[in-house]
C-alpha cells in the first residue's frame, strides 16, 4: 500500500478551469463513459480530442507544477492529477482513504448496478469485492473454466470466419460474435442468443452516461434483473453463473454484481478489436504472435504472453476508462476537504514520454519483459483496491480470441487509419469504423519469407 503524502495542490485560474472542462472533461463525457456513442466517437477520432486533452494537461503541468491542480468549480471540490507518482500514490491507497465509490461514479453506475462493488463502501464493499475475486479468480493467470472458455471462443470464431462474408470483418459482425462469447462464458449456453438481455442493459447504460441528469428507469431495471436472474438461477455448468452459487460470502446477491462483468466485457471487446488492428498493421509483432500461436496446442488453454501484451497495449494506447475517479474520505491538510474528487486522465500518463518507454508505439514486449509493470502510472486495468478483479479472465478471453482468429485467417486493414510502425500511433482510435480484409491463414514463417 502506498503511503506517499499527496502534495498541496495549486489552484487553476478560472480560464484554465474552463479549458479543462471543455477540452478534457466534456469530450470524455461526450464520447460516453458508460456506453460509447458512435457519432461522438467518430467526431472524437476526427478531431483527435485525446491529443488536445493531453497537450492541455501538459501545458498546465508546466505552468502550475506537477502537484494536483484544483479546479474552480461551484459546489464541488475537484482536483486533476498531473504527476505519474501521484497516480500510484492515490490508486494504491486504501479504499478507506480514497474510495473508488466516487460521487459521480455512483450517480452513473447506479442506473444499472445500484449495489455494485465499484460504488460500494465499508463492509458491503469488502464482501462484494471478495465475491468478485473468488469467482473471477483474480490472481490466477488461467481460470479454472479456461478449457470451456477456449472451447466457446473457438466455436464462435469458427462461425464468425465461415459466415456470409468470410473475407471481411467489421465491428457489427465482430460485436455480435463477441457478445455470444460473453453471454456463454458468464451465463452459460442457454444465454447465447439472449440479445434482449444486453439490449436492456444498454438502455440502462445509455441513461448512466447522463448520471444525475437522467431519471432511473425502474421498469427497465426490473426487466433486466428478471432476465438476468433467470440465467443465474439456471446456473449452467461451465459458466461463471455456476460459480456464483459456490463461492463468495453467502449474503452477496450475484444478480447485483454480474451486471458489472457484462459492462466490463463490452469494453474488452473494443480492446480486442483494436488489438487486431495493431497486429494487422505491425508485421513484426504479428509474426511473433503467429509463432506463439503455432507453439500452442489448438483448443487448449494457454497464457500466450505476447498476445496478452498486445491486449495490454491496446488498453494503454486507447484506454477504455479514460478517467479514473477517486474521492478522499478525510480532509487533506487545510487545502482539500473530505469528499474531494481526484480526476486521473489515463491517456496523459499512458502517453507520457517522460515516464513511458514507448509512449506512441505498439510495444507488447514491454508487458512480456516486465518493463510496463514497473512503470507505476501505466494502469490499463486500474490499480490498488479498485483494480479490475477480472483482468486475468479478460486477458484469457481476448488473447484466446485473437489466437483463434489468427489461426484461421490472415488479417489486413486496408484503411490503416494512421496505424503504422513508422509513425507515432494516433491518440484516438474509433473501433466502430475498423474494417478488416480476411484471407487464408498465414503461417508463422510466411512473414519471414
Amino acid at each position: 500500500m502506498n503511503t506517499t503524502p499527496i502534495r498541496t495542490p495549486s489552484t487553476a485560474s478560472a480560464a484554465d478551469t474552463a479549458r479543462v472542462l471543455t477540452r478534457v472533461i466534456a469530450p470524455t463525457l461526450g464520447s460516453g463513459v458508460i456506453v460509447r456513442r458512435r457519432g461522438a466517437m467518430a467526431l472524437a477520432d476526427r478531431l483527435e480530442v485525446d491529443r488536445s486533452a493531453i497537450d492541455l494537461l501538459r501545458q498546465l503541468r508546466a505552468r502550475y507544477g506537477t502537484g494536483p491542480l484544483r479546479l474552480r468549480l461551484p459546489g464541488r471540490s475537484m482536483v486533476v492529477v498531473l504527476a505519474p507518482e501521484d497516480v500510484d500514490g492515490i490508486l494504491r491507497r486504501s479504499a478507506a482513504e480514497f474510495t473508488p465509490a466516487n460521487w459521480e461514479k455512483r450517480a452513473a453506475l447506479g442506473h444499472f448496478q445500484p449495489r455494485g462493488v465499484l460504488i460500494s463502501r465499508g463492509r458491503p464493499r469488502a464482501e462484494r469485492r471478495q465475491f468478485h475475486e473468488q469467482v473471477l479468480e483474480t490472481e490466477q493467470p488461467v481460470h479454472e473454466l479456461a478449457p470451456r472458455v477456449v472451447q466457446i471462443v473457438d466455436e464462435e470464431v469458427e462461425q464468425l470466419t465461415s459466415g456470409q462474408r468470410p473475407d471481411a470483418l467489421g465491428w457489427d459482425a465482430f460485436a455480435a460474435a463477441w457478445w455470444r462469447i460473453v453471454r456463454r462464458v458468464v451465463l452459460g449456453d442457454p444465454a447465447r442468443d439472449d440479445r434482449a438481455l444486453v439490449e436492456e442493459l444498454n438502455r440502462l447504460r445509455a441513461d448512466a452516461n447522463w448520471a444525475f441528469l437522467a431519471p432511473r428507469r425502474e421498469r427497465h431495471q426490473r426487466e433486466f434483473q428478471r432476465r438476468l436472474r433467470a440465467h443465474l438461477d439456471r446456473a449452467d455448468s461451465g459458466s461463471l453463473a455456476a460459480l456464483t452459487q459456490q463461492r463468495g460470502p453467502g449474503d452477496v446477491d450475484a444478480a447485483e454484481q454480474v451486471p458489472h462483468w457484462l459492462f466490463a466485457f463490452d469494453a474488452a471487446g473494443m480492446v480486442a478489436f483494436r488489438a487486431l488492428a495493431l497486429l494487422a498493421t505491425h508485421p513484426e509483432q504479428a509474426g511473433t504472435a503467429r509463432a506463439e500461436i503455432a507453439g500452442a496446442e489448438p483448443g487448449e488453454p494457454a497464457v500466450l504472453p505476447h498476445l496478452r501484451g498486445c491486449v495490454h497495449e491496446s488498453v494503454r494506447l486507447w484506454p477504455t476508462t479514460p478517467a479514473l475517479l477517486r474521492d478522499s474520505l478525510s480532509p487533506m491538510g487545510g487545502a482539500l476537504p473530505a469528499g474531494t474528487g481526484f480526476f486521473i486522465y489515463t491517456p496523459l500518463f499512458h502517453r507520457d514520454g517522460d515516464s513511458v518507454p514507448h509512449p506512441h508505439e505498439f510495444a507488447p514486449q514491454d508487458w512480456v519483459d516486465g518493463t510496463a509493470q514497473n512503470t507505476p502510472a501505466l494502469v490499463p486495468f486500474s490499480s490498488g483496491p479498485g483494480r479490475c478483479p477480472g483482468e486475468n479472465l479478460v486477458l484469457l478471453v481476448t488473447s484466446s480470441l485473437l489466437a483463434a482468429l489468427l489461426r484461421r485467417r490472415s488479417v489486413q486493414l486496408p484503411d490503416a487509419r494512421g496505424l503504422s510502425p513508422d509513425r507515432p500511433l494516433p491518440s484516438t482510435l474509433n473501433n466502430f469504423e475498423l474494417n478488416f480484409r480476411m484471407g487464408p491463414p498465414e503461417t508463422a514463417d510466411a512473414r519471414q519469407g
